[in-house]
């Protein structure tokens, strides 16, 4: 069984919402409306596509794989700050997001440039490096994932399974 259980579901009015099952049978989830269910799926998917070819087990969806709620991230922040390797997945999926606001796609060496000046802000370890083929990976994974979200229907919802062990990950 997978640690995780994702379900996006598309709602008639254009509204998302997100919900994630653990294998301990325990829910999280929260309702995206407006701009936000346009935002967030294609963020929550480009969130699994990083973690699941980047192997991140400690990501947003390894998090709250581990018992993190959807509304634990964010201000206050009642679990404390994001551990250093979520911290490194939330760049990425910003970088990617930004990425795709502008409609280009941004080089291995301009990501690094970029990742450099986050790690230098955010006291993280340097050098952590995604190579072009890393980013083509997950752009290719983002791309399909966003394929099967515009083809769902609404009122359907779309499953994705994360498991923590990381890189080899399958969709329901």
């Amino acid at each position: 069984m997978s640690d995780l259980l994702i379900r996006i579901k598309k709602k008639n009015d254009g509204s998302a919402a997100l919900s994630c099952l653990r294998a301990d049978g325990s829910v999280t989830w929260q309702r995206q409306n407006g701009l936000q269910g346009r935002f967030f799926p294609l963020h929550d998917l480009t969130h699994y596509a990083v973690e699941t070819v980047l192997g991140h087990t400690r990501g947003f969806y390894g998090l709250v794989a581990e018992g993190w709620d959807l509304t634990d991230f964010g201000n206050p922040w009642p679990r404390g700050p994001l551990p250093p390797e979520a911290l490194i997945s939330e760049f990425i999926v910003g970088f990617l997001d930004r990425e795709r606001g502008a409609g280009v796609e941004w080089s291995a060496a301009e990501f690094e440039a970029a990742a450099a000046t986050y790690s230098a802000q955010h006291g993280l370890d340097a050098p952590w490096i995604v190579k072009d083929d890393d980013l083509r990976h997950v752009r290719d994974r983002r791309r399909e994932l966003f394929a099967r979200w515009a083809a769902l229907p609404a009122g359907a919802t779309l499953e994705l399974r994360f498991t923590v062990s990381g890189r080899g990950l399958t969709s329901a």
